[in-house]
């Protein structure tokens, strides 16, 4: 096993207290994002200068991260990428032919079918490429080469830091291939740092607006019964962890979509009780989601949308902010996580309470150690 990339862990940011809820971390984000941004080495690496097939194995966030960062990882290291369900994948899923790199991601390194998957595939010569926060963890023993997270270990169940690391670590894997391939020269990777720093500087500012804008319409939130987003491009990613943070902590069916396939049946169960929240860019596909949303503006109890652009609207949370649509998910996923924690608690959900504390053990969802054949 060998550490491809390996930055320092931490988990304090300097802080005297450990944190112990969803809030803390979320506010940690912009501190842990740009250490992730200064430590990484960009130095082309022949190991990495052949990939082109690639499949990814994640569940969960992580395999919200990887649909999050898939835009921007086949647009910079000029790769073809395949996300699968590790569990599926290794009991119904082929790998695509050409298949030369296999990248798990799983934050904790204790993703029982994430780990089976990888190890599935000891015997080829396509190289195993692991994420992780936990280097001592059981997925770092089963792989190639490691890719340490470099954001320490979240306690917290409800991950926040570690989806916005696990999206920002893909991200600087592309660019790093790309940097291999030849595909990056100089000029190019100091562009795309100087516009990765601009983003992750903004973190603080979408905090403090999506703060109020659940200050806002916090009565009407309270009482959704149903929430769904739609997102579109690199955006689907977004609305997915939508999905997984809102089921995990608001605990109200809760759905992301991808833009054009809300279209094709899902808009038929609208009614009253549902809160649609758009998620929205510059790109081609922004003036559909536009009108879908003033033709649903009829059939559901409310509408909000969420954009990078400027909005003077009071239901729509403008964060006036320049980014390519392919790095945009850094910054579209912070309010989601943010109304995640804040609708729970102002529902009353008590998110330290542990629930289900034996799901794990019972179904085996998480292991603690592996031993390789």
């Amino acid at each position: 096993m060998e550490f491809l990339v390996h930055g320092s862990a931490f988990s304090r940011m300097g802080e005297k207290m450990e944190p112990t809820t969803m809030l803390h971390y979320i506010d940690e984000e912009q501190n842990a994002l740009t250490k992730i941004l200064d430590d990484y080495d960009f130095s082309s690496d022949s190991k990495l200068k052949n990939t082109n097939t690639v499949t990814i194995l994640a569940t969960g966030s992580s395999y919200n991260a990887c649909l999050s960062a898939k835009f921007a990882m086949e647009t910079m290291a000029d790769v073809t990428i395949v996300i699968e369900e590790p569990y599926h994948f290794t009991h119904y899923g082929r790998l695509v032919k050409g298949t030369d790199t296999i990248i798990g991601v799983s934050q904790s390194g204790k993703s029982t079918s994430t780990i089976e998957a990888v190890k599935a595939l000891k015997s080829s010569e396509i190289q195993r490429i692991i994420l992780t926060s936990d280097l001592k963890s059981p997925i770092a023993e089963v792989a190639d080469y490691v890719i340490d997270l470099n954001m320490g270990i979240e306690t917290v169940g409800f991950v926040t830091k570690g989806f916005s690391a696990t999206v920002l670590q893909l991200m600087l894997l592309a660019i790093k291939i790309g940097v291999s391939k030849k595909k990056i020269d100089t000029h190019k990777l100091d562009e795309l740092k100087k516009e990765l720093y601009e983003v992750i500087g903004k973190f603080s500012v979408v905090i403090d607006k999506s703060n109020t804008f659940f200050e806002q319409h916090e009565n009407v939130l309270k009482l959704g019964g149903r929430f769904v987003a739609l997102g579109y491009g690199p955006n689907w990613g977004t609305v997915k962890e939508f999905e997984t943070k809102f089921t995990e902590t608001v605990r109200r069916p809760s759905q992301g979509f991808e833009l054009e396939s809300y279209m094709h049946g899902p808009y038929l169960e609208a009614n009253w009780e549902h809160t649609l929240f758009f998620v929205e860019t510059p790109s081609c596909n922004q003036s559909r989601s536009q009108a879908l949303a003033s033709y649903m503006a009829n059939y559901v109890g409310e509408i909000f949308k969420i954009t990078t652009d400027k909005s003077s609207s009071s239901d729509t949370l403008g964060l006036n902010v320049m980014v390519s649509e392919m790095f945009s998910p850094l910054l579209l996923v912070i309010p989601f996580q943010l109304l995640a924690y804040r609708i729970a608690t102002t529902k009353g959900i008590d998110l330290s309470r542990r629930i289900f504390d034996d799901f794990d053990s019972v179904l085996k969802s998480k292991i603690e150690k592996v031993e390789e054949n």
